[in-house]
């Protein structure tokens, strides 16, 4: 990067916006706010214009960065690791902490309109898909590449495989952190 006679702030400033990680931020914090003005938009006319403007700005951001997902999916403390290729219907539930590292798809199966309710500190690993009206326990990990299309509802397994099979239990707890 050439710095030139840029001052301080301004040297930052081109730092941070090369990150891949600001972007993320910036995305999951329109999302925030895209999520609020939804929740908002029916007690008042200037919510709901500040809601479209808000999710047309969520949609625009989200086709940048391959990320498809409706406003009200995720609660607090979503990290994207890699946000290229990420898909997640809207009805779709995902509790506090998850962490999703890229070429993730979280939906119906096709066949049913049923979408996923997944727990809190779950970890879907690159290429994980949690498909169907099925349930994630918390602290689940799914391992990369595996295809989840059946519930879980033991606390802390490892799953892993085509379709996802239990394969061991995290005994770490400093894992998810």
């Amino acid at each position: 990067m050439y710095f030139g006679s840029m001052g301080t702030y301004q040297i930052f400033l081109r730092i941070t916006k090369n990150h891949p990680d600001y972007y993320a931020w910036k995305y999951i914090k329109q999302m925030r706010k895209t999520s609020y003005y939804y929740s908002k938009r029916n007690n008042n006319l200037i919510y709901s214009i500040l809601y479209i403007l808000n999710s047309r700005a969520f949609n625009s951001m989200g086709r940048k960065l391959g990320i498809e997902s409706g406003e009200n999916v995720f609660q607090e403390g979503l990290r994207l690791f890699h946000t290229n290729g990420i898909v997640v219907n809207g009805n779709a539930r995902v509790g506090k902490n998850c962490c999703l590292y890229g070429n993730n798809c979280i939906g119906n199966d096709g066949i049913t309109r049923g979408c996923p309710k997944i727990g809190d500190n779950v970890r879907i690993c690159v290429g994980g898909k949690v498909l169907g009206d099925i349930e994630i326990a918390d602290e689940i990990v799914i391992a990369a590449g595996a295809v989840v299309v059946k519930s879980c509802s033991e606390r802390g397994a490892i799953l892993a495989g085509i379709p996802a099979k239990i394969i061991g239990y995290r005994t770490d707890k400093t894992f998810l952190e």
